[in-house]
């Protein structure tokens, strides 16, 4: 196995069981289609090797690798060049189940997405701005050869309130953007401010939620004291004793006895 070169074979059976055997031996079922130097390429079943596949692909161009790809079956073998158009994955175990090859003329612009990276420290870091990515990739069309690895954003210049559109980005020759160009890509914002929920008593004193109340101050009318807390003042006085002769309760010491 070699990286960007990859064997399939022409897929005769179909159906959930011949599928099942398949991944059994590590190989899922595929498609190829698209154009060649020579023309139209109608959709063709194919088998793909996983592992096979993964070392076909340069680590650092991943889905842009260009394949040297050979179809072999009935006898007969064929080359073309492929990218990788799309794949599905199990939703579960994230297995790879189906792999589409888009066949290529190397000659020929294609579609691709590039990856954005994302370089440098705001200016408006200083005064607490936040970076938010809106944008990730971008998509382009170039001949096969010329889809970047990546193209980098320096966000260095950004002040708070700042926004890098799509426009902004620097495209090497021969590549074209086809996101829409005042697309916003990365913007420097203020911190979101945190929310606090704020009641008024029954006097119409303001309290922040969850907060302690403030020292020496009365407990919000219904609440009961906090443990330990003194009871408030005037308290004592307006509890009423014990009517006469009625005795005292549970665990109670017995009032002193008056002095005759």
């Amino acid at each position: 196995m070699e990286v960007g070169k990859l064997t399939v074979t022409v897929r005769t059976a179909a159906g959930k069981g011949a599928v099942t055997k398949l991944r059994a031996t590590g190989k899922v079922p595929g498609i190829c289609y698209g154009a060649s130097p020579d023309g139209k390429i109608d959709p063709l079943p194919i088998t793909i090797d996983l592992k096979a596949l993964r070392a076909a692909l340069d680590p650092v161009r991943k889905q842009n690798t260009v394949i040297d790809l050979t179809i072999e079956g009935d006898g007969k073998s064929r080359r073309l060049h492929a990218l990788v158009k799309d794949y599905q994955v199990e939703t579960l175990r994230r297995d790879i189940t189906h792999v589409d090859l888009l066949a290529i003329d190397p000659n020929k612009e294609v579609s691709a997405a590039v990856p954005l990276e994302f370089v440098g420290k705001p200016k408006g870091a200083v005064d607490g701005g936040q970076i938010r990515i809106v944008l990730r990739e971008l998509a382009v069309r170039a001949k096969p050869n010329d889809i970047p690895v990546k193209l980098t954003v320096d966000v260095s210049p950004l002040e708070i309130g700042d926004v890098i559109h799509v426009s902004a980005i620097e495209l090497p020759s021969g590549v074209a953007s086809l996101t829409n160009r005042d697309l916003a890509v990365v913007t420097c914002a203020m911190p979101e401010e945190e929310k606090i929920e704020v009641t008024t008593t029954a006097e119409g004193a303001p309290v922040v939620a969850g907060a302690a109340p403030a020292a020496g101050a009365a407990p919000a009318a219904g609440a009961a004291p906090a443990a330990g807390a003194a009871p408030a003042a005037g308290a004592a006085k307006d509890a009423k004793a014990p009517a006469a002769g009625a005795k005292p309760a549970a665990g109670a010491a017995p009032a002193p006895a008056k002095k005759k």
